[in-house]
């Protein structure tokens, strides 16, 4: 259609999902998103809807990305449960190492902005963060973990990972968050051999 300017949906979310992500949720304004995203107020509201939808596209879009890739790396917890949680890990510890990306982890961000977000808001957060101890809790479960052992370690490892973007965030090196995550390997390691 001429006159009508064109754009990529998926470009322009993750544009949106990137600024949301460096600045959280409260700290971005609709012309940051406009900046970020090459769009005008208007085209934001009619293609990618208002500030609540957009952020709820974007968290739903972060969670599917990595989620996948949590999933593959924890696609060896039946015959290995150690190695998967390390290569759990290894996702985060990437994803922190990449220049390209912000420094965290919006899900981590959108947990701690609980407070000042909208209940709908405030409520996929928390769903977000859910379906990592989720995943964990089944891959443990996989690995032959009780289930008691199986809830305890996915809480902690979920606790450790959202902990890794933290700490990078604030400044950790990789020496640092590598320490963390060996404690981790190191306590489940001893519940698997027991």
């Amino acid at each position: 259609m001429a006159g009508k300017k064109q754009f990529d949906m998926d470009t322009a979310l993750d544009a949106a999902m990137t600024q949301f992500w460096r600045d959280g949720y409260a700290d971005t304004s609709l012309d940051d998103l406009s900046r970020a995203t090459g769009l005008n107020r208007s085209s934001i509201y009619s293609s990618l809807g208002d500030k609540d939808t957009l952020f709820l596209r974007c968290l739903d879009r972060y969670t599917a990305r990595y989620g996948e890739k949590y999933d593959a790396a924890l696609s060896c917890a039946a015959s290995d449960p150690v190695a998967a949680l390390r290569a759990f890990f290894d996702v985060t510890l990437e994803r922190i190492a990449d220049p390209g990306l912000p420094d965290g982890c919006l899900i981590a961000q959108s947990a701690m902005a609980i407070p000042v977000l909208s209940p709908n808001v405030a409520a996929h957060a928390e769903r977000a963060l859910g379906l990592q101890c989720l995943r964990l809790r089944a891959a443990f479960k996989a690995g032959g973990l009780t289930d008691r052992d199986a809830e305890s370690f996915a809480v902690h490892a979920a606790a450790v990972n959202q902990s890794l973007a933290v700490m990078s965030r604030a400044g950790a090196d990789s020496e640092q968050l590598l320490a963390v995550v060996g404690v981790t390997l190191d306590a489940l390691s001893q519940t698997v051999r027991a």
